[in-house]
């Protein structure tokens, strides 16, 4: 029996490959924390490219965003000449593009028609206004002198005109790309009214098998969402021009139908635009009215806001933009940033087509759950309902 001792146990060297001595080496949250992050910053670089390579060709983008826009409001007229009047579908788009046209035609002509028949007394009030403000600034409690109003002034008018130069810019921008953007706009709108679903139906067949479910699903959600924001934008703001209309009537404020016509055109912008445009008019009524009127009209700027947002909005939109205010605000702040005034005017939709999308990705949406997916849950639909209610499938309905 041979004399056998156990060898010794040994134990590992310490681990030292990160740089230390044994007990001082790299924490396991921080090594978590820092492969989180440098993963973040390539996520945030490839976005940065994808936002760098869109704004080199943001002319073109934007005309095909507005071109789909116009669609999803010229729709609805096309398809009623062609099912109820039973005309052909090309008569009926042209019809359809021509009753927009002229509806622009004729809101742009009331106020340009209202601007040159009451501007010249409304110039001679408003300097009559800068006197008496001249007046009552001179004296307690601000003190100021005539040259330090007419530099606040000046600094004002600067401001103005420098705001006005800024959407004149990114509106309009150069000839060439007038141009360019008009034109891909005009083919854009005929192609999407006349052709959308086999348009759509050719980007899938591009799309890889097994993911055509989800980008359908989404492109038709996207599209849902932007249609409905585009004709619950128009109903808002024709109803908030109305009121704000009536009330300047009853006021007796000059130029009521060119301010309401420009609240209508700012009510194309959610929870702020049509608050902003109404200023505008309690300036009018300042330098026509007096203060207290002028009082009377920001009182209405704040009924027309508060209508619009808790009753109009809701009503209206559905779940075209179930966006809290807040973030309505911040993608108008991103979009002005980014495309001045053309950026504030498709941030909000493009904001709520994403938000839908992401919805029904994440498997969110009960009306539409993810294939091979249990619907989920809808929080604001009693128990009962979602016990009995059928399953939808995975694919949304064509709009055709």
């Amino acid at each position: 029996m041979s004399d056998t001792t156990p060898a010794p146990a040994t134990t590992p060297p310490a681990d030292d490959s990160d740089g230390g001595e044994a007990g001082f080496g790299v924490p396991d949250t921080l090594k978590t924390w820092a492969g989180m992050t440098w993963r973040i910053l390539v996520i945030l670089a490839g976005f940065g490219v994808l936002i760098f390579l869109m704004g080199q060709i943001s002319i073109v983008l934007i005309a095909l965003f507005l071109a789909a826009f116009f669609t999803a409001l010229a729709s609805p007229i096309m398809n009623f000449l062609q099912h109820r009047a039973k005309l052909h579908k090309v008569v009926a788009m042209i019809l359809a593009i021509i009753i927009i046209g002229i509806s622009v035609v004729l809101v742009l002509g009331i106020v340009v028609r209202s601007i040159v028949n009451e501007a010249p007394d409304l110039a001679t009030s408003i300097q009559d206004s800068m006197s008496e403000i001249q007046k009552w600034t001179s004296g307690p409690p601000l003190n100021l002198s005539d040259t330090d109003f007419n530099n606040y002034l000046t600094q004002v008018e600067n401001w103005g005109k420098n705001f006005a130069l800024d959407i004149g810019s990114s509106a309009l921008g150069s000839v060439g790309d007038i141009v360019l953007g008009g034109s891909v706009f005009i083919f854009g709108v005929i192609f999407f009214m006349l052709s959308r679903a086999a348009i759509w139906q050719w980007a899938i067949d591009w799309m890889p098998t097994r993911a055509r479910p989800y980008v359908d699903t989404s492109g038709h959600l996207a599209w849902e969402s932007l249609a409905g924001y585009t004709r619950g934008t128009v109903i808002v703001a024709l109803c908030d021009s109305i009121l704000v209309f009536i009330g300047l009537l009853i006021l007796q404020v000059p130029m009521a139908p060119a301010l309401a016509a420009i609240v209508f055109f700012g009510a194309f912008i959610p929870v702020i635009g049509a608050p902003i445009a109404t200023f505008f008019a309690a300036i009018v009524a300042l330098a026509e009215r007096g203060p207290i009127v002028a009082v009377l009209v920001i009182a209405l700027t704040v009924v027309v806001g508060s209508f619009d947002g808790d009753v109009m909005q809701p009503l209206v939109m559905g779940k075209a933009v179930s966006l809290n205010p807040l973030a309505i605000i911040i993608l108008i702040a991103i979009g002005s940033i980014l495309l001045g005034i053309i950026g504030a005017l498709v941030a909000v939709p493009i904001g709520a087509s994403i938000y839908r999308v992401l919805k029904y990705l994440t498997n969110r949406d009960p009306e539409h759950p993810l294939p091979g997916h249990p619907p989920p849950e809808d929080p604001d639909a009693p128990s009962a309902a979602a016990d009995t209610a059928p399953a939808t499938t995975g694919a949304a309905t064509s709009p055709g």
